[in-house]
């Protein structure tokens, strides 16, 4: 690059020839190759940076266009190599601006002091008095987030932490403002203190204010007709459009808004969508799902969560205001007009039907239906693990991930069943034998926590927590013994030790990310002490937490099993591992079986109605099966079949393989 230079009288003759005004013109530098013909009806002010202008740019509809500066005003301004600029209304203010930008057709571009473009902005999530906000910047993670809503029970992390994201925000304090390379900018009315990252694309944004847009290459953020964003921060990938209205929002990589979605004080991340309805101080973990013009999120903790049409929730429980919060754990959904008086808990997994005026928490009873019959609020432990659609959502997740940038914050868990979910699945198992212990036998109902549960339920609910702990133990053995050669007793044993305790005890989700409690304490206890100092050293230790995942799990399930059958793995038998995976096989069959027939259900004359609309019952099956297929030709059937076979192949493989070894 060539040396900055000053314009020659010649130049400036030339640009004034084409209606260009500059207040000093000694103030504006250009870079060789400088082509004054280029530049036409534009004001300068203050100290301008002009790189070439050589190549030109095409336009969708096909058009070329030339780099250059044409109507428009510019005030301290740096501008890119083959940038193009025209029809500004106002002015841009105080802008260095990348290569090959294109920005035609807007009001102004400015910026106004001094600004940390959203960084530090503090968001009242759940409690909308502002009890457990958290202060966005650009690199925060879910689990972050989570820490600092959650942890509040411990003051010195908090502040620790707070001045983490200070010490950032003061160094991303500025009076210039950026947009980056090849970023466009059309079609816009007011962008004022707002940074552009590289490759995005501005198109019909009615008003941005303080924030900043997080764009690269590989991840492009869209921010389309109609949008209002303040205080706002828009991860790499995000897609916001139709009318969307933000205000002190943070949207994690991947998140997608639109069809006129409005939403404050809320934090939403990796791949959350947001279609027609509203949230105010949410906390939207990954894959957080609201499509409906009816539905309200407020003041609750949401993952792997999908509304239904209606969804409601009510944080005002009392006379003090809009304090009280709720928390539904990873993997629950609402049917259509639900409702949940906040502060409620309500357990992994779950289906919410009807509405539920009663305070409960069923956090310790997951893949349940919470069900309102006349105001009364009944739950059915364990009947989500043998629905088709819950594993239709385990699988679906992963598929769905739309992350391309480089750095990804969030280090998010697909497991449907995890040391996270397994201890919840044992806590339920022995609350209902409880439950079944203190109340009686004879006992037809039976109440937890302002829910009510009825004996059938209460016994099938044991029954499926079983399965579920086996099938996960069962998979976990069976994982630590594939692969390797034993010839005796001894070596299946030697395996089978866990190398460390790190792992055993409580597991947490933080907002997509599982791991071991005595972990994430230690990793609290650490940033007390002043032993991490910056939000990069808490981003690599949950980085170890996820890349640990599997190994830390079977430490946790070895000393689960050893509980289970009251023996240590020392003193395991061939026997006793070959019932375990006994136990696996008849787990993963049954209830492999029970998916099967719920899958059933949805081939049934009840389900063909509506078609066949003008013709008899063959018409009616003829036109089900061009629409819907064949039952045994679907291919989540055929999985579940195919996984029934496999697995059952498998267990008799490794029983064969453990009783020919030596004893």
């Amino acid at each position: 690059m060539t040396t900055p230079r000053h314009l020659t009288g010649e130049e400036i003759l030339t640009l004034e020839k084409q209606q260009c005004t500059c207040d000093q013109w000694d103030k504006v530098l250009v870079q060789d190759p400088f082509f004054p013909e280029k530049i036409r009806d534009t004001h300068f002010s203050g100290d301008i940076l002009l790189h070439p202008f050589e190549k030109g740019f095409t336009l969708p509809d096909g058009r070329q266009i030339p780099s250059g500066l044409y109507h428009v005003t510019l005030h301290g301004c740096e501008i890119g190599r083959d940038t193009h600029i025209s029809g500004v209304r106002d002015s841009i203010s105080r802008y260095r601006i990348g290569q090959r930008v294109l920005i035609r057709d807007v009001g102004s571009i400015q910026m106004e002091g001094e600004s940390t473009f959203g960084n530090g902005t503090e968001i009242n999530v759940l409690d909308e008095t502002g009890g457990r906000s958290v202060k966005i910047f650009d690199h925060l993670s879910a689990h972050l987030a989570y820490m600092i809503a959650m942890y509040r029970h411990r003051p010195r992390l908090i502040e620790r932490i707070d001045r983490m994201i200070e010490d950032y925000t003061g160094k991303v304090l500025s009076a210039v403002g950026i947009i980056g390379d090849h970023a466009s900018v059309t079609h816009c009315d007011i962008l004022r203190n707002v940074n552009v990252g590289p490759h995005a694309t501005l198109q019909g944004c009615r008003y941005l204010t303080e924030g900043s847009i997080l764009s690269s290459r590989t991840d492009p953020v869209y921010a389309g007709t109609g949008t209002i964003l303040k205080h706002f921060i828009l991860s790499e990938g995000c897609r916001i459009t139709d009318g969307v209205i933000l205000d002190h929002c943070f949207a994690g990589h991947s998140c997608e808004m639109g069809k006129g979605f409005s939403a404050e004080h809320s934090l939403f991340f990796s791949n959350c969508v947001a279609y027609h309805g509203e949230a105010c101080s949410v906390f939207a973990g990954p894959y957080t799902v609201s499509h409906h013009k009816s539905t309200l999120l407020i003041a609750g903790m949401f993952s792997f969560f999908n509304a239904g049409s209606g969804t409601n929730q009510s944080n005002h429980m009392y006379k003090l205001g809009p304090v009280h919060h709720g928390v539904m754990e990873r993997g629950s959904k609402t049917a259509s007009d639900s409702y949940i008086l906040w502060p409620a808990k309500v357990g992994a997994f779950t289906v919410v039907m009807g509405r539920h005026y009663k305070n409960s928490d069923t956090s310790d009873l997951p893949f349940s239906y919470l069900i309102e019959n006349k105001d009364e609020s009944f739950l059915s432990p364990g009947v989500n693990l043998r629905s088709v659609g819950t594993i239709r959502d385990a699988i679906k997740w992963p598929r769905r991930d739309k992350r391309n940038a480089p750095r990804n914050p969030d280090f998010i868990n697909f497991n449907l069943l995890s040391p996270y979910t397994i201890n919840k699945v044992i806590a339920g198992r022995d609350l209902l034998k409880h439950l079944l212990e203190f109340s009686g036998e004879k006992s037809e109902l039976y109440s937890y926590e302002n829910v009510r549960i009825t004996r059938t339920a209460l016994l099938r609910g044991i029954r499926l927590y079983e399965i579920a702990l086996y099938k996960f133990l069962g998979n976990s053995l069976i994982q630590q013994l594939s692969g390797r050669p034993f010839r005796t007793l001894r070596e299946v044993r030697e395996a089978l030790m866990p190398r460390e305790d790190t792992g055993t005890g409580k597991w947490t989700d933080m907002a997509g990310l599982i791991a071991p409690q005595k972990e994430i304490e230690l990793l609290a206890d650490r940033v007390e002490k002043g032993e991490i100092r910056n939000t990069g050293q808490i981003t690599d230790a949950f980085r170890r937490f996820h890349d640990r995942y599997y190994e830390w799990t079977w430490n946790w399930a070895a000393g689960i099993l050893e509980e289970e059958i009251s023996k240590k793995i020392p003193q395991w038998e061939i026997r006793d591992i070959c019932d375990i995976v006994d136990r696996w096989t008849e787990s993963v069959t049954e209830l492999d079986e029970m998916l099967y027939e719920d899958a059933r259900k949805e081939f049934t004359l009840i389900s063909q109605t509506g078609f066949g609309i003008d013709g008899d019952q063959t018409t009616k099956t003829l036109d089900f099966e061009q629409v819907r297929g064949k039952f045994e030709k679907n291919p989540q059937v055929q999985a579940i079949r195919t996984h029934i076979r496999v697995k059952t192949d498998l267990g008799k493989e490794i029983i064969h393989k453990l009783q020919g070894i030596q004893q």
